[in-house]
């Protein structure tokens, strides 16, 4: 999230703060990563310290053109990977504790595989209902991409219609500008019993309940847009 970044850069600042872009070579990596790791931090935090490194210095050299070479920046080996969805039980107690704005969220999450980002921003001028489409413009990596939209998609939009002239999904009759993982989803998180779960993790379950029923990975690869 873009709280997520700021943190991040905030954290990086006392290694790069006063460097120049071209100054940022494989010692300072390297200096960023035994700081670290002398504070105790594990593989996995690092490595998300790295990757945002690294994605900025590659916008810097390709998309900016401020530098011409940027140093190798290598993720550390020995990170456990995170794989955590919900079952089909589980997403029955959450969605019955989310308030009916988050719940509709969430229902919509689960049925498109659709990111937080990309369902606040969603616009009804983007959808057809009769179609059963909806074209996304915000996505992460900034291609338009189209959704089709499954029973239970549609469900959720036809409740949504009439609520907000411009955008689907609504709090009081307002846009949601903040991000979905505010006091209310971690609310509806510990009256569901859920831990160690994430908006994201969403996803996560349209995708693992996709392969379950026997979608393709080539499939599954066009419908999330990877």
């Amino acid at each position: 999230s873009y709280r997520d970044v700021q943190r991040i850069c905030r954290n990086l600042h006392p290694y790069l703060g006063g460097l120049m872009l071209n100054h940022i070579n494989g010692d300072v990596v390297w200096s960023i990563i035994q700081g670290e790791m002398k504070k105790g931090n594990k593989p996995a935090t690092i490595n998300r310290y790295l990757s945002l490194l690294r994605n900025l210095l590659r916008t810097a050299r390709d998309e900016w053109q401020w530098i011409d070479s940027i140093p190798k920046v290598r993720l550390l080996l020995g990170e456990v990977e995170r794989d955590r969805w919900l079952t089909r039980e589980e997403a029955d107690r959450l969605l019955a504790v989310c308030p009916p704005h988050l719940s509709a969220i969430v229902r919509f999450a689960l049925a498109t595989g659709c990111r937080a980002r990309e369902i606040l921003g969603l616009e009804w001028n983007r959808v057809d209902l009769n179609r059963g489409t909806a074209w996304l413009n915000l996505t992460k990596n900034g291609t338009p991409r189209g959704v089709p939209l499954n029973r239970d998609a549609l469900a959720v939009l036809e409740d949504q219609v009439g609520k907000h002239h411009q955008f689907c999904f609504t709090y009081r009759g307002e846009p949601i500008k903040a991000n979905v993982s505010n006091k209310g989803w971690f609310s509806a998180l510990e009256k569901a019993g859920l831990h160690d779960f994430r908006f994201h993790d969403l996803r996560h379950t349209w995708a693992s309940w996709h392969r379950q029923a026997g979608t393709s990975c080539d499939e599954l690869k066009d419908l999330g847009g990877w």
